[in-house]
């Protein structure tokens, strides 16, 4: 039976994929390795990235960081901690120096230069077929710690780098939401899915709300340090405030609006996907739906029902307004207007 295992990045962590033929009996076997995880992006299992793993999958044994690049990359984090970014940019930017460094392992830090770079970029990422985001990703932060810690510059427009993906956003239609949000009979998923979809939350926003940022009064919902800490706010529906009360009188919550199964801690993002996961079941829906797919359709049915672009970018918490135009292109209202000259024949 063929199985194959690669180390990959899932959710800025490294882990280990494993690829086999569809198999009950193994499915079986990995379902009992401990911290073993099932991915719909990756369509594989996949495990933490141990030494024990790595010896049992074939995985060549990890490199031991050279202490000196390890010093430097505490500096550097440390840096970026001072200057109040996010805990996941930290980390983002953090473990992509740290993979350059390793790359470099026996090289002293003060002799890398440009070819360097370019022979990383090319050895490397390209050879491994990452993202063309992700190398966009690792170069900035290399250019970022050079300036920082080493006081020295990298030239990064050395690297050829790649054109961004003009991808457009998955837009569900109006009936297809109303099947999910409809969905469940669990009051507490109802309210997070539809509250999701109510305000285009992102997922992290959601999770980290309390009962206090809800101010039913006004009808609004406060968005506290959201993607660039940026606060904001969104404008609450009668039947989304209706849905909320029921909510809070049937769960009762401590701290968080949405809390899992210890009360007082906030609601797991794997337990809401998986929410959602169940109510594309339940609705028959065969598209590969995510929870910013929400999101998305908030802000085109916005854009089609005639709102103002302008309050779009607000209400979504948009720093450019080139981000929020791309629903533009989605939006079927004036295309629906065109006549083909097929018709005409």
């Amino acid at each position: 039976m063929k199985w194959e295992a690669k180390l990959v990045k899932h959710r800025r962590e490294l882990r280990i994929a494993v690829y086999f033929t569809k198999s009950k009996e193994l499915v079986e076997r990995i379902k009992k390795l401990e911290g073993v995880r099932w991915s719909y992006t990756l369509m594989a299992w996949h495990l933490p990235d141990t030494d024990e793993y790595r010896e049992r999958f074939k995985i060549p044994p990890r490199i031991i960081q050279n202490p000196i690049h390890a010093e430097k990359i505490v500096a550097f984090k440390a840096w970026l901690q001072s200057k109040r970014m996010s805990e996941s940019t930290v980390t983002v930017y953090s473990d992509a120096v740290k993979t350059f460094l390793r790359f470099y392992n026996n090289k002293p830090i003060e002799e890398i230069d440009n070819d360097d770079l370019i022979q990383f970029n090319n050895d490397f990422i390209l050879r491994n077929n990452y993202s063309s985001s992700y190398q966009n990703q690792v170069v900035n932060a290399i250019k970022k710690f050079f300036i920082t810690v080493e006081n020295r510059k990298i030239d990064v427009e050395l690297i050829h780098r790649p054109k961004r993906e003009k991808l457009l956003p998955n837009v569900l239609s109006k009936e297809e939401v109303k099947m999910i949000l409809e969905a469940h009979n669990n009051i507490k998923h109802r309210a997070m899915l539809s509250l999701i979809y109510a305000c285009g939350l992102r997922c992290g926003e959601l999770l980290a709300l309390k009962p206090i940022h809800i101010d039913s009064n006004r009808g609004l919902v406060f968005i506290k340090k959201g993607k660039g800490k940026k606060d904001r706010i969104a404008p609450l529906s009668q039947k989304i405030l209706d849905l909320l009360r029921l909510y809070f009188k049937a769960c009762r919550p401590q701290v968080y609006l949405f809390e899992g199964q210890e009360a007082g801690k906030a609601y797991d993002e794997r337990s809401l996907q998986l929410v959602l996961k169940q109510a594309l079941t339940k609705s028959k829906i065969t598209k590969p739906v995510t929870l910013h797919w929400l999101r998305h359709s908030y802000a085109t049915h916005l854009l089609e029902a005639g709102t103002d672009l302008r309050y779009i970018q607000e209400l979504l918490g948009h720093k450019s307004s080139k981000t929020t135009e791309i629903y533009t292109h989605v939006s079927t209202k004036n295309l629906q207007k065109i006549v083909s000259p097929f018709e005409t024949l």
